[in-house]
């Protein structure tokens, strides 16, 4: 092992580099969405057509990707919020929309878009993480309210009252 090796920071570097590679080879194992394209993606989502099992966490992310970046943080808001409401309903899961968390993420997704250098979804969510892997303390980090749970945010968007979205 050279000098430069054996120093803790360089180690602490690679052993990132290792685990970034891995949350992505998971991702890529795990996530049935990552098949389709973006377009092939935001199309399917958008006509009600993609399957509700490959419609996870990871998804929800993808889509607030593609919309922040296509289209600019209002108009994502504005498509992402009548396309979900219309995608739970056709497959029946109405009850678990909630338009806080849904507009949450997408301004949480905007905010680390503006200091990301991905141009692409799977290195952006490999590049934050924290928006996959620990995406609730994400958002409670930014109220008081248990806006998970709350009938009123399921309803309307709620203002975080802790630390505002940039």
């Amino acid at each position: 092992m050279s000098r430069l090796e054996s120093r803790p920071s360089v180690r602490k570097k690679e052993k990132t580099k290792v685990k970034s590679k891995k949350t992505e080879l998971y991702m890529l194992i795990k996530e049935k969405h990552f098949h389709l394209t973006d377009e092939e993606f935001e199309q399917q989502f958008e006509n009600c057509s993609m399957s509700p099992d490959i419609f996870t966490h990871a998804a929800h992310l993808r889509l607030a990707w593609i919309h922040v970046t296509k289209y600019g943080l209002n108009a994502a808001i504005d498509n992402i919020t009548a396309q979900l409401r219309r995608f739970t309903g056709t497959v029946g899961a109405a009850a678990k929309y909630n338009h806080t968390i849904t507009v949450a993420a997408i301004k949480a997704v905007n905010h680390f878009i503006n200091k990301s250098s991905s141009n692409n979804f799977k290195d952006f969510i490999a590049e934050f993480p924290r928006l996959h892997t620990n995406f609730k303390d994400l958002v409670n980090s930014h109220y008081k309210t248990d806006v998970f749970n709350s009938p009123e945010a399921k309803q309307k968007y709620i203002e975080p009252d802790l630390v505002p979205f940039d």
